[in-house]
Formats: C-alpha cells, sequence, structure tokens
C-alpha cells in the first residue's frame, strides 16, 4: 500500500512537470503584465486553448502569464510537489506585476486530512476569521507589496459530487477572503457563482465540476471586465 501511494504520488508530480513543461511561457522573475494562478479551475481547458487565463488574454489584448495547475493547493507540505506548481504560494515568482489573478482552497480541503469533512481548522489556518491573518492573507499582502492588484476569483456551485462535503467550509473561507479585499483598495473579488450556473449543463465539463469552453469564457470574460473597468477608472484620474 505505502509502494502504491508513492507511486502514485510520484505519478502526480511528474504530470505536473510534464504540464508545466509544455506551458507557453514560465512566469518571468522580473514580473510582467497579468499573472493567474491557482488551481484546476483556473487550468481547465488548456489542451484547445481555451482555459480562463487565454480568455483574459484575448479580451484584453495584454499579456497574461498563466501558472495554475490541476491540484495544487495554497499550502502543500510537500517541497517537491510544491517545485512543480502543487503549492499556489510557490507559482508566484515574485516581480512586478500590474495584476494576479488567483482562487484556490478547495484542494486544500478534498486533498487535506480533513479530506472535506469538518475542516474548519484547515480554514482557520488559511485565512483567520477577521481576513488578516494566514497563508492567505500573507500570499495577498505579498503580492500587493511587489505593486500588484489582487483579483480574487471565487468557486460556484456545480452539479458535480467530488466537493460537496466542502461547500460550507468553502463558504466561510470566501467569506473571510471577501472581508480581506473588502479593507483593501488594491484588492478585488469576482463571485463565480453569480457567472456560472449550476443548473446550466453547458457551463460544465463532463465531471460536472469543472468548467466547459463555455464556462471558462464567461469567467474570463467577468474577470477582464473587472480589469478594465479598474484600470479605466485609475487612468481617468
Amino acid at each position: 500500500m505505502e509502494n502504491k501511494s508513492n507511486f502514485s504520488r510520484l505519478a502526480l508530480v511528474l504530470s505536473a512537470v510534464f504540464f508545466l513543461n509544455s506551458c507557453a511561457g514560465l512566469a518571468p522573475r522580473g514580473g510582467g503584465d497579468i499573472l493567474v494562478i491557482g488551481d484546476s479551475v483556473m487550468a481547465w481547458n488548456r489542451s484547445s486553448g481555451q482555459t480562463i487565463a487565454n480568455v483574459m488574454e484575448a479580451r484584453l489584448a495584454r499579456d497574461v502569464t498563466a501558472r495554475a495547475v490541476p491540484g495544487a493547493q495554497f499550502d502543500n507540505g510537500s517541497a517537491i510537489a510544491s517545485a512543480v506548481g502543487f503549492d499556489i504560494q510557490a507559482q508566484y515568482p515574485g516581480g512586478q506585476w500590474n495584476w494576479v489573478v488567483m482562487n484556490g482552497g478547495a484542494n486544500d480541503m478534498g486533498f487535506g486530512d480533513c479530506g472535506c469533512g469538518d475542516c474548519r481548522p484547515l480554514v482557520n489556518k488559511l485565512i483567520s476569521e477577521d481576513g488578516q491573518r494566514g497563508v492567505i492573507p500573507s500570499l495577498i499582502e505579498r503580492v500587493q507589496r511587489d505593486g500588484a492588484k489582487v483579483l480574487w476569483m471565487g468557486y460556484y456551485n456545480s452539479p458535480g459530487t467530488s466537493f460537496a462535503g466542502c461547500v460550507d467550509d468553502l463558504a466561510n473561507l470566501e467569506a473571510r477572503i471577501k472581508r480581506n479585499l473588502a479593507r483593501n483598495p488594491d484588492g478585488y473579488f469576482l463571485e463565480g457563482e453569480d457567472f456560472i450556473i449550476k443548473s446550466d449543463p453547458s457551463h460544465f465539463d463532463k465531471d460536472e465540476t469543472h468548467p466547459s469552453p463555455k464556462g471558462s469564457a464567461i469567467l474570463g470574460t467577468a474577470l477582464a471586465d473587472i480589469i478594465i473597468t479598474v484600470d479605466g477608472r485609475f487612468q481617468g484620474r
């Protein structure tokens, strides 16, 4: 059983290495325009060039660097896994960016010790009730200290059952993130569930969890429109 578990972890890491090596470009440490980090929701539909980042790039006509990795957690305890993108914190290379768009947290609950059961202690580790302390606020602070605006993409409700047990804790997590960003002049939040409709099968892939190309287009467009609105407001000053 131990050998099988080790083999599974190795296979997952190797698949991530392949995924990252086949990306259009690595995130430059000096920075860039827009960086997208997070988990599989951000990375889905990559093989057809229809990820959320692809949609944003086309709509904005700006450079968008995509570093999201399927299966990524916000706080991955494995150094090897973190090195190949399975830790969302490690996906951020530092440097000067205009925007960093991010999501995450579901895999910490689904793959972590709480297993989508009682994940309240994990939520507290990721972000405190007041939204000011924890893994997530630390990354937000680091990104903004480097000069970027942060745009968080919230999850949506889906007909899939993979993360059904996490719904309440994810809602709690995102309420705290919104609390953080509400006090933050360079922080913005997109409600995924305002755009992806659980009862509309065209918004979902066959697994009924990840976005279809249409779903990615809806989310990517909504994120891009926030950037257009905010940047236009600042340019008008």
